[in-house]
């Protein structure tokens, strides 16, 4: 394995070099901390081993702007009984070990067998997961389509790092379900994933949500509070809608991304963080930039892997996999057979789906529900006024807003008929929030 000291004095780089070379590593050394950056960001070293004291630097800091970089090898930190405290806090930042000095050279050669141990470990469980790809997430991402297949086998290679990503897509074609295998795929997978949506929430509010408050930061704010950088430490959040984030907060995320540190509002200590941000929109962030809307410098610390998501209509091979996946959710849910016929099945596949997946998923919910039996058919879909993707080319108004309109008005009608007028009951039929519902139905009267 390849081992790169990292070693102010000279005398004791080249002692570790000797014992170390003759103990079967391929050693390399560096006495200074940028030079050592430099080669680890450039090469591929399986262990570092490097003082908690170094030139215009600190251990601590070093580890930090490893990781940053996104070096992985098992870093063992060497040090003094007085720094003690700062090899500890290196171990819980990430670093393997420590060593303290002065040391047996038996010592050095165990702890480094066991983490070559580790390594080889990681080695292979990263390999595992890239050989599994589409398979270690197909109940999250259902598909048959090469598009899709092509981009889940980039998500499963970049998972295993802790880089931004963007995932952009249509409304409803599922970029948290992206995001989540992401983070299944990842070494973050037994750590905590959220998602928040940025258009969502009021500005103050998306504020203390991200980065908390300390007590008194506003009116209301009786007592300290955590935000998702603090809670998420270790794991994955998803920034959904990141367009919509104000100027404000793009520079307060900016920070954090660049720092690994976050301050919560009306506070002035920094906390360190450790979160693998993913971040989704549906809108251009080229455009967003251009119109000065969004930060460019965030929008390129955001963008170092871009994920887009084809629409639905580009990809009609996956629509009878993910009809029959979620055929098989709504039986599960209610507790009886539910099918699709044939007919029905090619007309769903040609139907244009303007809502994506979101769109598709929530009518076979529909007509799990309020269809007449377990076997669903064309007639139990409201994809157009006839009930059909082409019934609306035979004579019906062509434009897509009254298609819309008109199968989401049928819809609702018949949610509150099964639920004799309950609108909360209406609106878990229909898989909406019960605003929603209200704000449908001033804009779509139903009788």
């Amino acid at each position: 394995m390849r081992l790169l000291i990292v070693e102010e004095d000279a005398g004791s780089r080249q002692s570790l070099a000797h014992l170390l070379g003759d103990s079967g590593y391929a050693v390399e050394t560096e006495g200074d901390a940028e030079r050592a950056l430099a080669r680890a960001t450039a090469e591929q070293f399986d262990l570092i081993l490097c003082g908690v004291k170094l030139p215009g630097t600190d251990g601590l800091s070093f580890l930090r702007r490893l990781r940053a970089e996104g070096v992985t090898g098992a870093v063992i930190m060497t040090s003094a009984p007085t720094s003690e405290d700062v090899a500890l806090a290196a171990m819980r930042e990430g670093a393997y070990d420590y060593l303290l000095t002065p040391f047996k050279n038996d010592d050095v050669i165990m702890t480094l067998r066991k983490a070559e141990e580790r390594e080889r470990l990681r080695r292979e469980v990263d390999t595992l997961r890239s050989s599994l790809g589409i398979g270690a997430v197909g109940d999250l991402v259902v598909c048959q389509s090469r598009a899709m297949r092509d981009l889940v086998e980039l998500a499963s290679r970049v998972a295993r790092h802790s880089t931004c990503v963007l995932i952009t897509g249509e409304s409803g074609t599922g970029k948290e379900v992206i995001a989540r295998a992401i983070h299944r795929l990842s070494p973050r997978s037994d750590r905590n994933f959220t998602a928040i949506n940025c258009a969502a929430i009021p500005e103050r509010l998306l504020e203390s949500e991200l980065f908390g408050h300390c007590k008194g930061a506003f009116s209301g704010a009786t007592a300290d509070q955590a935000g998702l950088f603090e809670l998420v430490d270790g794991g994955t959040l998803l920034l959904d809608e990141i367009a919509d984030l104000s100027p404000a907060l793009q520079a307060k995320l900016l920070k954090v991304l660049e720092d690994g540190e976050v301050r919560r509002l009306g506070g002035r200590a920094a906390r360190k963080t450790d979160v693998r941000v993913l971040a989704a929109t549906g809108k251009s962030m080229e455009q967003a930039v251009e119109r000065n809307e969004f930060r460019s410098d965030l929008y390129y610390r955001l963008n170092v892997v871009r994920l887009h998501i084809p629409p639905l209509r580009e990809r009609p091979e996956d629509i009878p996999e993910l009809l029959t996946h979620f055929a098989r959710q709504a039986a599960q849910r209610l507790g009886r057979p539910v099918s699709i016929t044939p007919a029905a099945l090619a007309a769903l596949t040609h139907h244009g789906w303007p809502g994506n997946v979101r769109e598709l998923r929530n009518a076979v919910e529909r007509a799990a529900v309020l269809g007449s039996g377990g076997t669903l058919d064309s007639k139990d879909f409201a994809l157009a006024s006839g009930g059909s993707a082409q019934t609306a080319g035979s004579g019906g108004a062509l434009d897509l807003r009254t298609q819309v309109e008109a199968v989401e008005r049928e819809a609702i009608q018949r949610a509150l008929q099964a639920s004799n007028g309950n609108r909360r009951q209406a609106a878990s039929l229909l898989g909406i929030s019960l605003r929603t519902l209200f704000y449908k139905l001033r804009r779509l009267p139903v009788h």
